[in-house]
């Protein structure tokens, strides 16, 4: 590993409102263990990832969330932090809203902000679900079906001939108003719910994609991290196996497992090469056993959650690849380390008390690796405890609010039934080759 150049700090940038997202967390620790400053941008200053002994020092997000506003915060950051006008910084977007806002004022930020070569227009051909589809189909990679229905008569069409369950995905996720109940992807399994989903789009703010359903199983999710540097090169990258998600079986990832997989990574690097895609990426796909084909469901252009899963021997992982280049350090190559795990403590619980049986099959000769937890860590416990008290807070909420509407539901009457099959739409239908 060669060594970082100190004096050019991070500023770890989150805009969405989880309390809860171990990423940003595992960013802190990445860098800060290797004498780098760090900072952060996250929901709040009383975040739990505030208390981490990484953290120099945490400001709240923009109240709008705009780019103007972000780039603004980040300069006068960048003036508390350094004593040098002319000295760089380094920002790190963990979320798809705050990467999008870094390319777009990328030219006022540059040189003072250390920035991957990319555009929004790029990234948006990747982070937006609908001009995922479309890369896709253009590409010729798989990706499941996908119809962007009009109106919601067409919608239900649409899950009709796809076939219920549907997946239903908003194309621009990050736009979602906070508080009104929407999920970036559901599984809707009536007509009734894809009519009412549709009716929400002007409060959405974004447009319902309907998705074929893939099959799940055990073994069947994988995910590809990497980081594309400044020559076009991914020395940094590899695969790991998804085996625990929440919500279970279809949601992230709780328990995921470095593995190799050769078809993965070959998609992987072959899509980087086409889009001409740098920076750090987080791609997520799932088997269809019938074709024996891996689709792409996801591509997030910034570091994964899990990210910390392939910190190699050496320390080196995505976001120390992406100090490395950005600050003109060699990156070494990338050392497999097979079959470590990480562990998100309390998704992982979640998990297990929803589905008990190993959702995995064991690999014969496999040697057992290290494990690493998102939130707990000998030399740094205060974000783990912080945590623990938010979660638990969480839950006693979640459980109240279900048990009102439960309550609620029981005095409106029986449920409503699904509507009869709709006629066949003839809407465009984006099917990659």
């Amino acid at each position: 590993m060669p060594s970082f150049d100190t004096r050019v700090p991070t500023v770890l940038v989150r805009l969405d409102r989880n309390p809860f997202h171990h990423g940003t967390l595992g960013a802190a620790r990445s860098l800060g263990r290797a004498g780098i400053p760090v900072h952060a941008v996250v929901e709040s200053s009383t975040s739990p990832v505030a208390r981490s002994r990484y953290l120099r020092s945490a400001r709240a997000r923009p109240e709008a969330a705009s780019g103007a506003e972000l780039a603004a915060l980040l300069t006068r950051i960048a003036d508390e932090i350094t004593d040098d006008p002319s000295h760089p910084v380094l920002p790190v977007p963990l979320d798809d809203v705050s990467a999008l806002a870094l390319a777009r004022h990328r030219p006022e930020l540059a040189p003072r902000f250390l920035l991957p070569e990319q555009t929004e227009e790029q990234l948006l051909r990747v982070a937006d679900k609908a001009a995922l589809a479309e890369t896709c189909a253009a590409l010729g990679l798989p990706h499941p079906r996908t119809e962007l229905p009009t109106g919601a008569d067409e919608a239900a069409a649409m899950a009709w001939a796809l076939g219920l369950p549907v997946v239903a995905k908003w194309s621009r996720p990050w736009l979602l108003p906070a508080g009104r109940g929407l999920r970036s992807t559901s599984i809707v399994r009536s007509l009734t719910e894809v009519r009412e989903l549709y009716g929400r789009t002007s409060e959405a703010g974004s447009r319902l994609l309907l998705q074929e359903l893939l099959p799940a199983g055990r073994d069947l999710d994988w995910f590809f991290h990497g980081y594309v540097d400044s020559a076009g090169l991914c020395a940094t990258g590899a695969t790991g196996r998804k085996e625990r998600s929440w919500p279970d079986g279809a949601g992230l990832t709780a328990v995921g497992r470095w593995t190799v997989n050769p078809d993965v990574d070959r998609t992987a690097r072959a899509l980087f090469d086409a889009l001409g895609y740098r920076g750090v990426c987080d791609l997520d796909f799932r088997l269809d056993r019938a074709t024996g084909a891996y689709h792409l469901l996801d591509f997030n252009p910034r570091p994964g959650a899990q990210f910390r899963l392939f910190a190699d021997p050496a320390g080196l992982d995505v976001v120390r690849a992406l100090h490395l280049d950005l600050t003109g350090r060699q990156v070494p190559p990338h050392s497999p380390a097979y079959g470590r795990r990480f562990l998100v403590e309390n998704y992982a619980a979640l998990s297990l008390l929803a589905s008990p049986r190993r959702r995995y099959a064991a690999e014969p000769g496999a040697t057992r690796q290290r494990t690493e937890y998102a939130w707990c860590a000998a030399d740094d416990p205060g974000p783990a405890l912080a945590m623990g008290r938010a979660w638990f807070a969480h839950l006693l909420r979640r459980g109240l609010t279900v048990l009102r509407r439960r309550f609620g539901a029981g005095r409106a009457g029986p449920p409503r039934t699904s509507s009869a099959p709709p006629a066949r739409s003839s809407a465009h239908q984006l099917t990659p080759r």
